[in-house]
């Protein structure tokens, strides 16, 4: 697998995402739309804590969001039981265009090594394994997040 591949595809689809809600005006950020369970400003914190747990963490490394991410964005977590000011949304998208690079130079050359973490959820093997589960899971959020869109428009 090469690396400048999966590099590649990582950014195209964050950037893609970035692109997407960039216009999206301030008071529609964190409305949850009928039939969502969640609003915009939740899903790109989600997509920063899971490809943070799943670049990082599977591979034996250190974190490089605030651990109180995971309170406000984890699986399983929704804006209706936030107790707390969530991180700001421009905090976020900076954090999200960012950390595309962090990845790559963190892992560039090392796609083929294996995880530290070897039960995961997503049953990878190797970096470039987790990787692309991760691109799988932000592809299926920008196809929530593009559904989110147009009901907001």
């Amino acid at each position: 697998m090469r690396d400048s591949y999966v590099f590649w595809l990582m950014l195209r689809t964050r950037n893609n995402i970035i692109q997407k809600v960039s216009q999206l005006p301030a008071e529609k950020r964190n409305v949850i739309p009928e039939g969502f369970n969640n609003s915009l400003h939740w899903q790109l914190g989600h997509l920063l804590t899971v490809t943070n747990m799943i670049a990082f963490q599977f591979a034996g490394k250190e974190s490089v969001i605030p651990e109180s991410y995971k309170t406000f964005f984890g699986s399983g977590t929704k804006p209706s039981d936030w107790t707390q000011e969530p991180p700001a949304w421009d905090a976020l998208i900076e954090e999200l265009t960012s950390q595309c690079k962090v990845i790559e130079d963190t892992f560039a050359g090392k796609l083929e090594d294996p995880l530290a973490v070897k039960e995961n959820f997503a049953k990878a093997e190797t970096v470039g394994e987790a990787l692309l589960i991760n691109i799988s899971h932000e592809s299926s959020h920008a196809g929530m997040i593009n559904a989110m869109l147009k009901v907001l428009a």
